[in-house]
């Protein structure tokens, strides 16, 4: 089986290492690039495409933000999970704007890596439970939305990618096709005003459509 190539970029060396090594310690991964650098990373990307990119949120020389936008400038199909330590929803929020699809916290077991990874390279978003409870926890702008603008359909396709699940997963779980899944999916985004999966995630955690 081929393995799943990752990228980590983090500027904090003892924590890149030893994230390093836990991730080859699993079969299905193998850490294809690493630095401290988000400019080296731009770099590495003219010639090489990982599967899974590990960014961290703040980093001296380039922040994630930016450094997640140029990536996906240089590649749109490229699958960042952003690392934190941080507890304001603003990094979080300028995460998800730049195009990461999901956040793990730092101190993430090795089992939650592989999940979050496995997931997004997938075709999922994952969020640490402790992001979602922060989120949920957060003051909400409903911005004069009622729940009577979904349909139950539409509700029930927010609860299956907010566990995680993919377009093809969600369509064989409710028996509809993958065209139909992602006619639904379009019309929460105008219904939430959202742009994509990510923000759906966290405008249903927000807004308690999803329970953690």
């Amino acid at each position: 089986m081929e393995k799943i190539k990752i990228a980590i970029i983090d500027d904090h060396s003892i924590f890149r290492e030893g994230i390093m090594l836990v991730l080859n310690q699993i079969e299905d991964f193998q850490v294809d690039f690493d630095t401290d650098n988000g400019f080296q990373f731009l770099d590495y990307l003219s010639n090489n495409t990982p599967d899974v990119v590990l960014m961290d949120v703040n980093m001296p020389v380039i922040g994630g933000v930016e450094t997640t936008k140029k990536a996906l400038q240089i590649n749109p199909n490229l699958k960042i999970i952003a690392l934190t330590m941080f507890s304001d929803l603003t990094h979080y929020t300028h995460m998800i704007e730049a195009g990461a699809l999901g956040f793990v916290i730092k101190n993430a077991s090795k089992d939650e890596l592989y999940t979050a990874i496995k997931t997004v390279e997938n075709g999922g978003n994952y969020f640490s439970q402790e992001i979602l409870q922060k989120l949920a926890l957060q003051s909400v702008s409903k911005n004069n939305f009622n729940k009577e603008q979904l349909t139950q359909r539409e509700m029930e396709i927010i609860q299956l990618i907010c566990q995680g699940k993919t377009t093809g997963e969600i369509a064989a779980e409710l028996f509809i096709s993958v065209k139909t899944v992602e006619s639904h999916r379009a019309n929460t985004y105008k219904k939430a005003n959202v742009r994509n999966l990510a923000e759906l995630i966290i405008w249903a955690v927000k807004n308690n459509y999803f329970s953690i």
